[in-house]
């Protein structure tokens, strides 16, 4: 069986790499990216079965504006996408609740940070095996 690709676009090297050590320890393929431009660049160069995104990073809803881009654009619309955020501990808001709506937040699965390892693993099995 091959090995899932899962890029991880987020500007807190701290937590990429955190992520990517948890992630490669389960044999998953990890690829990362520290900006929404050079994840758009890598999504444009690798097969992907995942992608874990952060909401804010050089702007504060580029998250937002990439999930949106991807799931518009029919070359990348199949690939599950994963938001991982601190943005309600800063907001006040939710936006899990928001989570799948096509036009807001077109994403498949939405964690909050700090997230615990298992529960982590287990959304990428549940988002790699839907």
């Amino acid at each position: 069986m091959a090995r899932a690709n899962i890029l991880i676009v987020d500007d807190d090297t701290d937590l990429t790499e955190a992520l990517r050590v948890l992630l490669e320890g389960e044999q998953y393929h990890i690829i990362t990216a520290g900006s929404r431009i050079e994840g758009m660049e890598k999504i444009q160069a690798e097969r992907l079965d995942l992608l874990i995104l952060d909401v804010m990073m050089s702007a504060c809803q580029d998250g937002f504006e990439m999930a949106r881009e991807l799931k518009k654009d029919t070359r990348f619309k199949h690939i599950p996408i994963l938001l991982i955020t601190g943005i309600r501990g800063k907001t006040g808001i939710d936006f899990k609740l928001a989570a799948g709506d096509p036009e807001w937040c077109p994403v498949d699965g939405f964690l909050d940070k700090p997230v615990e390892p298992s529960v982590l693993l287990a959304e990428v099995r549940r988002l790699l095996h839907r």
